[in-house]
């Protein structure tokens, strides 16, 4: 039987997601058995291909998350947002509460730790922002949501293992974890 082709992109978040991905530990190599990882962080390809499984962390902030979104969703069959920020907008929508200008000041010049002392806010360095931080669904479709922060090791787990057997997974309240 032909391996399950999965992409992942970690988009506006700590990573906290993936590295949960990775304390699956050494039952992740049972996963590699029936999954290959095709475009992700941890993998050196340049576009995201077509494959059966997508998994997006991170809230989307700005048009090139926006558009990492979009691609993402055309390529996957199925679709997952995973970890608060995907699902909900975490916490990145705290900048939702001043203008992104203000967030740029504050992130770019303001800081303490931020040695700046132009004031030089960058420009086309970086992608644009979005007036506020969202949820993926807000922007593509999503087939399945795993919430939590991060989602455990054992959730992402069983995840994979009900839609590799054709189930598309509702996450019960008892597996979301908030650490």
């Amino acid at each position: 039987m032909a391996k399950v082709k999965l992409a992942t992109v970690w988009l506006e978040a700590c990573a906290g997601c993936h590295m949960s991905f990775l304390d699956i530990d050494d039952r992740i190599l049972g996963l590699l058995e029936k999954v290959d990882i095709m475009y992700s962080p941890v993998v050196d390809a340049k576009e995201i291909p077509k494959v059966d499984i997508g998994v997006i962390s991170g809230a989307l902030g700005n048009d090139e998350e926006v558009h990492l979104a979009k691609k993402m969703r055309e390529q996957c069959d199925i679709l997952i947002a995973w970890g608060d920020c995907a699902v909900f907008g975490g916490i990145n929508t705290m900048r939702n509460f001043m203008p992104a200008e203000e967030a740029l000041k504050k992130a770019y010049v303001d800081t303490v730790s931020t040695v700046n002392p132009e004031g030089i806010i960058p420009g086309e360095d970086i992608p644009q922002l979005l007036p506020k931080a969202i949820p993926v669904d807000q922007v593509v479709k999503v087939d399945v949501y795993v919430p939590g922060c991060p989602p455990d090791a054992d959730t992402i787990l069983w995840v994979f293992q009900e839609l590799l057997e054709g189930r598309i997974p509702k996450v019960p309240a008892e597996m979301m974890r908030y650490d």
